[in-house]
C-alpha cells in the first residue's frame, strides 16, 4: 500500500470512527500529505524514522511553530500505530520520534472593565434599531457570557437558547452536547437581536440557524472573528485577538472572581482538567503583575 492511500483511509476512520471534528481530521490530513509530498509517495513499509525526521526537519527550517510540530508528531504517530493495527505493516518506525517541547504562551485576556465598556457602547449602537450592531453586540455578549468556542458560537439554533432558564445548549467538540449558562445581559442582548435584527438578515438559506450572515445563511467564524477584531483591537492594543480571546477572558474572570476550577473545566467543555489550569497561570501572570507595579517592597 502506498503512503497516500493509506493517508485517505487512516483520515476515513478518523472522521467515521473515531469521529473527530471535521476541522481536527482536516488538519491531520493537511499534515500527512505534506508527509508524502515531503519524503515521496513510496510504500508504507518503506517509510522508516529518518523519513520521519527528515519531515519534521523541513517543517522546522520553514519556520514552523513548536505547537505545530508537536501536533505534527502525534499525529504521525498516531497513523503509524494505527498502520500496525490495521496489519498495513509490521513495525512502527515512529516509536523513536521525539516531540518538541511546546512553549508556554498566555492567552490575550481583556480586563472586565474594558469588555464591560465594549459591550455597553455595542447596546447603545444598537439602540438606533441598526440590524448588525444588534447581531454583533449578541454575538459578543454570548461568546463572552457562555465562553463558547467560534463553532459552538456558529452552530446556535433557535430552539437552543433557554431564556426561562437561562441556559444555551452547544455542541462542542467531538460532537459533545453540553449546557452553558448565560447571563441576563447575554439573553436580552440575544432576545433584541432575535426581534429586532435577524428578521432583516432572513432568507431561504437561514433555516434554524439563530446568528446569520449577512445573506441570510449560518454566519462562519471568519465573520465572528472579523467582529470581534474589529470592537475589541483597539481597546485591547492588538490586532491578534478573536473568539478565543473571549472564552479565555471569560474564564480567567470566573477563576479570578473565586470560581472552581472544575467548574470552570465543565463550562468550557474541557476533557482534561490540564487544560483549563492555563487560566490559573493567567490569574498568576495578572496578580503579580499587579504586585510589581505597586507594592512598595516588589
Amino acid at each position: 500500500m502506498l503512503i497516500s492511500a493509506a493517508v485517505s483511509a487512516y483520515t476515513d476512520h478518523l472522521a467515521t470512527v473515531r469521529r473527530l471534528s471535521p476541522a481536527t481530521v482536516r488538519a491531520y490530513r493537511s499534515d500527512l500529505t505534506d508527509l508524502v509530498a515531503t519524503i515521496g509517495d513510496r510504500k508504507l513499509e518503506e517509510v522508516d524514522i529518518e523519513h520521519l525526521r527528515d519531515w519534521l526537519w523541513a517543517a522546522t527550517q520553514r519556520g514552523m511553530a513548536r505547537s505545530t510540530l508537536a501536533r505534527r508528531t502525534a499525529g504521525v504517530r498516531g497513523f503509524c500505530a494505527w498502520t500496525v493495527e490495521e496489519g498495513h505493516r509490521a513495525t512502527d518506525p515512529s516509536l523513536r520520534l521525539v516531540t518538541p517541547k511546546r512553549g508556554r504562551t498566555l492567552p490575550t485576556v481583556a480586563t472586565a472593565p474594558t469588555l464591560a465598556e465594549v459591550l455597553d457602547a455595542g447596546r447603545i449602537a444598537g439602540a438606533g434599531g441598526d440590524p448588525h450592531a444588534l447581531r454583533d453586540t449578541a454575538i459578543l455578549e454570548t461568546l463572552y457570557g457562555g465562553a463558547l468556542r467560534v463553532s459552538e458560537l456558529c452552530g446556535l439554533d433557535l430552539e437552543s437558547v433557554d431564556s426561562s432558564n437561562a441556559t444555551v445548549r452547544v455542541i462542542g467538540k467531538g460532537s459533545k452536547e453540553r449546557v452553558v449558562p448565560l447571563g441576563a445581559p447575554a439573553l436580552s442582548a440575544i432576545e433584541a437581536y432575535r426581534v429586532r435584527a435577524r428578521p432583516a438578515f432572513v432568507t431561504e438559506a437561514s433555516g434554524t440557524a439563530l446568528f446569520l450572515g449577512t445573506r441570510g445563511g449560518r454566519i462562519n467564524p471568519r465573520t465572528v472573528y472579523d467582529v470581534v477584531r474589529r470592537t475589541l483591537s483597539a481597546q485591547v492594543g492588538t490586532d491578534n485577538i478573536g473568539p478565543h480571546s473571549l472564552r479565555h477572558s471569560a474564564a480567567t474572570h470566573l477563576l479570578d472572581g473565586g470560581a472552581d476550577l472544575r467548574a470552570v473545566q465543565e463550562l468550557l467543555g474541557h476533557a482534561s482538567l490540564g487544560t483549563t489550569q492555563i487560566y490559573t497561570h493567567v490569574s498568576t501572570e495578572r496578580l503579580a503583575s499587579a504586585y510589581r507595579l505597586a507594592h512598595p517592597r516588589a
